[in-house]
């Protein structure tokens, strides 16, 4: 998401902190560039102008021109305006009210209201430990009750019984009351949509909300109908009152217009965002990581937080026992590739990482896919057991067959091998710094202060990432966290 948007502001700022002194010509400029950027990534035009005036009046200011970084100033107000248009703070599901609690999901046919309700069900019963009932009340499209009930066995969630011939008004109704009766924490109705607004669908979700009474109202948006969902998520508002909204499909939309435009519109904040098509793949919408994503200042907390949900902990403590000892065989590595494939990827951990987004050409140069990843694990996997533990076994003929064996070439052997030399070594240089290293495996996740992430003036030091992993952690990475090799990933030459 904002892939568009931040590569044209990349090179926009670029300008600007390059530059030792700024006029307020330049500035007009560049805003003018800023403007045109908010406009292709499909931003409401009343928005981008608001944003761009304000933006603009706060960066031709004496404090900015005369000051020591002029450009990096300027980039400092773009970043807190996208975060004031984004809704400054992040508003998650409101749970504060007496029990069941009920949640009601409005929205377009399509647009992803069924999967959104499993995906938020899960998170409650995960996360905020409740007990959550979810309960279909689209009697119009086939199989839409079957379909949540499926997903309700998938995430060992309960859901309302099927009672064939009820209206949505009696299943809601009967939802509350088995709510109250079976002890549920939440209630969490997936109401029906249409393909467009009509009187119809406004007038069976009044009744709906007439007879639930909601604590919460989320339209469930598809982000990439780009503006299209801001009309939506004004009409919707209008008539029934929204609390919030999730946004579905973020990953597959590369502009982000619908995102920045539909807080600004309708004053309503962004709660969640649907990240992937898996049950887990459901984010809290946070304004300041956000835009210090868009301007590539990374989002090393939302990455660290999301290594700390997804990393096996027992497996972590293992990993960190054997490093403290100096040793860090193929299967060591076989499962460190594996957790970067659980929070993401190398897209996903790049994109999160400061100062990468401007290397992404380079990093696409290099094939740092996933694929990457993949076929690593399978010439692991092609070793024998004795080879994983001893890679000085490999010789000539040992390479030929694990290359055979993966479907990879000797030379693709040989750079795992060399990798993996890199990170033992560095492994035994902890080893023999017990404080670096208990430092580097301490538990927790640290605080936004402590990362020292965000920051515009943020990004990655001269050689790539360091040894260990993330810049700004300091003493708050995560138990088991991927290590890096010194220079940085495989393939990406240091210093680039």
């Amino acid at each position: 998401m904002f892939e568009s948007l931040s590569d044209r502001l990349s090179g926009v700022f670029d300008k600007l902190t390059k530059r030792g002194a700024l006029t307020e010509k330049d500035v007009d400029a560049a805003m003018r560039e800023v403007r045109r950027a908010l406009l292709e990534a499909d931003v409401a035009l009343d928005v981008a102008r608001d944003f761009v005036k304000r933006a603009t009046k706060k960066a031709v200011g004496h404090e900015v021109l005369k000051s020591v970084t002029p450009g990096q100033q300027v980039v400092k107000i773009v970043h807190d305006e996208l975060v004031e248009m984004l809704g400054s703070d992040a508003k998650p599901i409101d749970l504060a009210a007496a029990p069941p609690v009920a949640i009601m999901l409005v929205g377009l046919q399509g647009s992803g209201k069924t999967t959104s309700c499993a995906k938020i069900s899960k998170r409650l019963t995960d996360s905020h430990k409740r007990k959550v009932l979810m309960a279909s009340l689209d009697t119009r499209r086939p199989a839409a009750q079957e379909q949540l009930r499926v997903l309700g066995e998938q995430t060992n969630i309960e859901t309302l019984p099927i009672v064939e011939g009820q209206s949505p008004a009696q299943i809601a109704e009967r939802a509350m009351n088995a709510a109250k009766l079976g002890g549920f924490d939440v209630v969490m109705l997936d109401t029906a949509g249409r393909l467009h607004i009509d009187e119809a669908l406004m007038a069976e979700t009044v009744e709906i909300r007439e007879i639930a009474n909601p604590h919460e109202t989320l339209l469930v948006a598809d982000s990439l109908t780009g503006q299209d969902a801001v009309n939506v998520a004004s009409s919707f508002d209008e008539r029934i009152g929204l609390t919030g909204i999730v946004l579905t499909r973020v990953d597959g939309d590369g502009r982000g217009g619908a995102a920045l435009s539909m807080r600004a519109v309708t004053g309503k904040p962004i709660k969640l965002i649907g990240v992937g098509e898996k049950i887990e793949d459901l984010e809290e919408f946070h304004p300041e990581r956000i835009a210090g994503r868009i301007l590539g200042m990374g989002d090393v907390i939302s990455l660290v937080e999301k290594a700390s949900e997804t990393l096996d902990a027992e497996k972590s403590e293992r990993m960190a026992q054997k490093m403290r000892k100096g040793m860090f065989d193929l299967d060591d590595l076989a499962e460190q590739l594996g957790q970067m494939e659980k929070i993401g990827g190398m897209s996903g951990v790049l994109g999160m990482l400061p100062g990468l987004g401007k290397a992404k050409k380079q990093i696409d140069a290099a094939n740092l896919d996933d694929k990457v990843l993949t076929r690593q694990k399978a010439i692991i996997s092609s070793m024998t057991r004795s080879e994983r533990q001893k890679p000085k076994l490999l010789n000539a003929s040992r390479k030929k067959r694990v290359a055979a064996g993966s479907g990879t070439s000797v030379q693709e052997v040989n750079k795992l091998l060399k990798m993996h030399r890199q990170m033992a070594d560095m492994m035994k240089k902890l080893g023999r710094n017990k404080g670096l290293l208990n430092k580097l495996f301490a538990s927790g996740t640290p605080s936004p202060e402590a990362l020292g992430g965000g920051s515009p003036q943020g990004g990655l030091p001269e050689g790539g990432l360091p040894p260990g992993g993330l810049p700004g952690l300091g003493g708050g990475l995560p138990p088991g966290f991927p290590a890096l090799p010194p220079g940085g990933l495989p393939g990406k030459k240091r210093g680039k």
